[in-house]
């Protein structure tokens, strides 16, 4: 309906659920489009407007039950787009990792698994791209298989796959390592 509120894309009450999504999701989505256009962080800001410019064009009852999803699913198109332009499309080429660590009541526990995430991430970055994606997607934002299988539009089996593929390489890589 033309006049119903709630289904208008620039109504007020969009708007501000626009903006509770920018400021819900603007970060993780920050850091997957860095991950994916190579460390360039201008793009991806510049594509991360861009999904939340798309999000603010959508009616709120059209996206609201699979926000996240939905909100990931254009960064990632967003971004791959940009790479085919340029020619770059090669997924996840090494780049830097973001370290994000909790602060520990303890000093010592603190440096050590400091130490412990910095050897993981060296480990994820050897890993092939599409792993690296879908590992990132899993435990860095915390997306069910269905929702990765969604956002890369792989199938569920086969995201199941590369993840127990992924993750038994660096269980292997992380036991073979020295203490």
């Amino acid at each position: 309906m033309a006049g119903d509120v709630t289904t208008e894309p620039n109504s007020d009450e969009n708007r501000a659920f626009v903006q509770s999504a920018v400021e819900r999701h603007q970060a993780p989505l920050l850091r997957y489009a860095t991950r994916l256009l190579h460390g360039d962080v201008e793009r991806a800001r510049d594509t991360v407007q861009d999904t939340f410019m798309r999000l603010l064009a959508q009616p709120r009852a059209a996206v609201e039950d699979h926000l996240a999803e939905w909100l990931f699913t254009v960064c990632r198109n967003r971004t791959l787009d940009y790479l085919r332009k340029e020619g770059r499309v090669s997924f996840f080429e090494e780049g830097q990792a973001e370290r994000l660590i909790a602060p520990e009541p303890h000093p010592d526990r603190q440096v050590e698994r400091a130490e412990a995430h910095a050897t993981m991430l060296a480990q994820l970055e050897k890993l092939p791209r599409n792993q690296q994606e879908v590992v990132r997607l899993k435990f860095q934002n915390g997306f069910s298989y269905k929702e990765i299988s969604r956002i890369t539009s792989l199938s569920v089996t086969n995201v199941g796959f590369i993840l127990h593929t992924a993750l038994a390489r660096l269980r292997k890589e992380m036991t073979a390592l020295p203490e």
